[in-house]
């Protein structure tokens, strides 16, 4: 897991899982199957982060991505 940069406040907890993505807006199942969760669509913070209230996997702005900000 990448650390954060010195002006960006620390994650609150591990994540289990944290998948770096292109864009500020996901949409997160849980991974799908039985196992899964309703799907539900997150916005990152201007920090670069945001964790799925449901399973707590967290989605990163991959480094260098420039996200085309379109909602």
């Amino acid at each position: 897991m990448s650390t954060p940069a010195p002006n960006q406040p620390a994650p609150t907890h591990d994540a289990p899982e944290v998948i770096e993505v292109e864009e500020t807006r996901v949409a997160c199942d849980g991974g799908g199957g039985p196992l899964g969760h309703p799907r539900v669509f997150l916005t990152l913070s201007k920090e670069g982060w945001v964790d799925c209230p449901y399973c707590d996997r967290r989605f990163q702005l991959k480094e260098g991505a420039q996200p085309s900000d379109h909602h």
